[in-house]
């Protein structure tokens, strides 16, 4: 029997306010001293009082259009009730029946096809205390670092639309993508700012009712959630095969054995005693409100893909690998402004070529590739190569020399004497020696391997120490060989 994969991806997003969701202590918590950022709200002390974040409110109305979702005129928050060593309150501030966001939905691209995936909501709540296990001498025990606890979380529910591991993958990246632009979360996976809960399941094909779902939860990159969600389909897929029963229960990701581990039951939503939250009031969040939400928002990777098709003429390939992050579609837009002359598709090969192999070698980012060149200096460097003082082999170099030293590609030009030579009648005499030295290259090429002509450039090429031009000593070799 075939069987039909139902994904649903559960989204945590910490929101970059500068203070907790519901007190003023500071949410600036990753290099802080453990239990420092704290007082007695999100400590969970009786007797005190939580306040709403408004900014927390505005990034996720902001979040909710960006996912084209309905912003709810009512919402309200609620007391999630439940025990766990990192919630001392014994419950979470989160909300239930009345979330901020509801049915939106998101365009993700697969294989070359478009598909609409559903989202059910966005809501906001509170993020949870840090669990740090220790060893010592033998025995195990855990420590509360309460620093995290309260920092505003923003949680996105996708609906079942998702068929197959890739598709969540690109689901992830997409989603992450938005909420970088939004610039209302860093969305690092690295230190749990973009977290993601995946709810799989099957059915025979052609079958339109769920089968429990499993909940995979410790997955801290995209390529986990992928191999999470592979290896879970195939367990389920063999343990149905065998008449095994699949149970609802939630499951941890172990990334050094590549499997997912059972951990407990999964609750059901009448497991957390939901009632509203007493202590705070509900939200009215009018349309002039709205409204004024949505003059912020930035154009996003979608529209921005569509924009560098049409303004600058770049296929659809590199106008979608450019906008995916923000700060590379920037870095780009800048460069290309920064240099008058510059072809933007030349500008795109440089920015998706050596600058990411730089990027991908030093594990940075762009914004701290920039401090070390400027999109300036990049478009000064683009400039010489697309005015042929330079070639392109002495431009990648130059590149690399800028990173390391902060120079000018000017400067670099200067000090390495890597003028381009284009002046034919010099190549000439170099092209006459080289033929002479190499006989039996010219031999071949002669007899039709027309392979040895590259062989003569690169010994060209040599002897000036890359310094001549490529396409004018190709000219000059076919001359004199045809001769």
């Amino acid at each position: 029997m075939k069987y039909e994969t139902v994904i649903g991806l559960e989204v945590h997003a910490q929101l970059k306010t500068s203070s907790k969701m519901y007190c003023r202590c500071s949410a600036d918590y990753a290099r802080a001293a453990p239990n420092t950022h704290v007082c007695p709200v999100c400590l969970g002390m009786p007797g005190t009082l939580p306040v709403i974040n408004k900014q927390a409110v505005e990034f996720t109305i902001m979040t909710a259009l960006a996912l084209n979702c309905t912003v709810s005129e009512f919402s309200k928050f609620d007391r999630k009730n439940y025990s766990y060593p990192d919630l001392m309150k014994g419950y979470q501030i989160s909300q239930f029946d009345a979330p901020i966001g509801k049915g939106g939905w998101m365009n993700i691209e697969v294989e070359s096809k478009e598909k609409r995936a559903g989202i059910t909501r966005v809501h906001l709540e509170e993020d949870v205390a840090k669990l740090v296990h220790r060893a010592v001498v033998g025995e195990s025990f855990s420590l509360v670092d309460v620093n995290r606890s309260g920092s505003p979380l923003m949680e996105i529910v996708g609906e079942p639309d998702l068929r197959s591991p890739e598709e969540a993958r690109q689901y992830l990246m997409k989603l992450h993508s938005i909420l970088r632009y939004l610039d209302v979360s860093t969305a690092n996976m690295e230190d749990g700012s973009f977290r993601c809960d995946a709810n799989v399941s099957i059915r025979p094909e052609g079958n339109h009712d769920f089968g429990a779902k499993v909940e995979v939860k410790n997955m801290n990159s995209f390529r986990s959630v992928f191999r999470a969600l592979e290896f879970e389909i195939i367990r389920q897929t063999q343990a149905v095969e065998k008449g095994e029963k699949i149970v609802q229960e939630t499951r941890g990701w172990v990334e050094q054995s590549g499997e997912t581990v059972s951990q407990r039951s999964k609750e059901y939503a009448h497991d957390y005693r939901y009632f509203p939250e007493p202590d705070l009031p509900p939200l009215s969040i009018s349309s002039n409100w709205v409204e004024k939400v949505k003059t912020k928002l930035p154009e996003l990777p979608e529209a921005r893909r569509a924009r560098f098709v049409s303004e600058y003429g770049l296929p659809l390939y590199d106008s979608g690998v450019l906008t995916i992050a923000k700060e590379i579609a920037d870095y780009f837009e800048s460069v290309y402004r920064a240099g008058e002359g510059l072809v933007p598709k030349a500008v795109s090969k440089w920015v998706l070529g050596p600058v990411s192999a730089i990027l991908n070698e030093q594990v940075i980012n762009v914004t701290e590739f920039s401090t070390k060149v400027s999109s300036k200096q990049l478009a000064e460097l683009l400039l010489l190569e697309s005015k042929g003082t330079i070639n392109t082999a002495s431009a990648k170099s130059i590149l690399e020399d800028m990173f390391q030293s902060g120079k000018s590609a000017g400067a670099i030009v200067s000090e390495r004497g890597l003028i381009q030579i284009s002046d034919s009648g010099e190549l000439e005499k170099v092209a006459a020696e080289v033929i002479q030295s190499n006989a039996g290259a010219v031999a071949d090429y002669r007899t039709g391997k027309v392979q040895s002509l590259t062989f003569l450039v690169g010994q060209v090429m040599k002897l000036t120490r890359g310094r001549a031009n490529p396409k004018i000593v190709t000219e000059v070799l076919k001359k004199k060989l045809g001769e």
